[in-house]
């Protein structure tokens, strides 16, 4: 192991020593030459009380085996480490990966075989070492938050439980019911994985660099998606065409899905949906019910301009 940069208390095991607080992050990072970068989203940790209320809101236990994605310098890495069986950590950072075992090593010597490290772009991983993860808990960066999240959800399901810490905009819409005015793509497709609520808020004063806007904390209990015959990706389709353009009716924003206003009434109608609403009222589970009724292509069984029977005559452009 590379010599350490700091010395660690262990005379008392149930101090916080081991954890790292703000004269801890700085100097490793001007050891290991690191500069936190915006393109990256890195706002690191500081406060040993945070990481310990995120694992705790987290409802993390020992039987848990723990995914993170992007440990950093490793705050919330050895807060989880105090109370999973095991933690795998995904780090893109060259420097940040190199470093993160020795940390392990350095503050809990005691917890090395329980941690690996993935040392990959967090969107490209589709397996990991050790134990099937059980909860995902990350301090998300702020630029890939949403699609980390939905890509780890896709890719493991064995995670039963999530919390992550995103911008706090990002976190109210992901938690956003139907209805709401945030309502819209992050919404609908985490809600075809789990159960999405706002878990908390986090201040700036807690990471280094500070960052220029705030945190939110977002918990997601895996459930059962939706019952339908349509696979996720023609659901989520459906999802992307219908928030492509939010403020037109669902006639019009699911034309081109659809391949002709008429074709979108026509689906809309099967599904039992008001062709006039938006995409912004509609739950996961009457989006899986429209993709079900994709008009066939070249079916011929409604002329692009011929309207559904029943139903008014509806501008295209609504």
């Amino acid at each position: 192991m590379r010599p350490y940069p700091w010395r660690v208390s262990t005379t008392d095991p149930t101090s916080d020593s081991h954890l790292l607080g703000a004269a801890d992050i700085r100097e490793l990072a001007a050891a290991f030459g690191v500069k936190p970068t915006k393109q990256r989203g890195q706002n690191f940790v500081i406060d040993g009380n945070t990481v310990r209320r995120i694992v705790r809101a987290a409802d993390v236990t020992e039987q848990d085996a723990v995914v993170e994605v992007g440990p950093g310098l490793g705050s919330l890495t050895l807060a989880l480490l105090e109370v999973a069986r095991h933690v795998t950590a995904v780090e893109i950072d060259p420097v940040l990966a190199q470093h993160l075992p020795d940390t392990v090593a350095a503050r809990m010597p005691g917890r090395v075989d329980s941690f690996d490290l993935v040392f990959s772009d967090a969107m490209e991983v589709t397996e990991l070492p050790g134990p099937a993860p059980t909860a995902l808990v990350a301090n998300l960066p702020y630029n890939v938050a949403v699609p980390v999240l939905l890509h780890m959800l896709a890719t493991f399901p064995s995670i039963e439980r999530t919390l992550v810490m995103v911008q706090s905009e990002v976190a109210d819409r992901l938690a956003a019911k139907p209805g709401n005015k945030v309502y819209g793509v992050p919404s609908v497709k985490a809600n075809w994985y789990a159960d999405v609520k706002r878990a908390g808020a986090i201040g700036r004063n807690v990471f280094w660099p500070a960052p220029n806007v705030d945190s939110g904390l977002v918990s997601l209990i895996r459930r059962e998606p939706p019952k339908t015959s349509a696979s996720r990706e023609e659901v989520f389709a459906v999802v992307d065409a219908a928030f492509a353009q939010r403020r037109k009716t669902l006639r019009a924003a699911l034309a081109g899905w659809a391949g002709s206003p008429a074709g979108a009434e026509r689906a809309l109608a099967a599904a039992g949906i008001d062709h006039k609403l938006r995409g912004e009222m509609l739950t996961v589970e009457q989006f899986a019910a429209i993709a079900e009724h994709k008009p066939v292509k070249g079916s011929g069984s409604v002329k692009d301009n011929e309207p559904v029977k029943g139903s008014e005559p509806v501008k295209d452009s609504e």
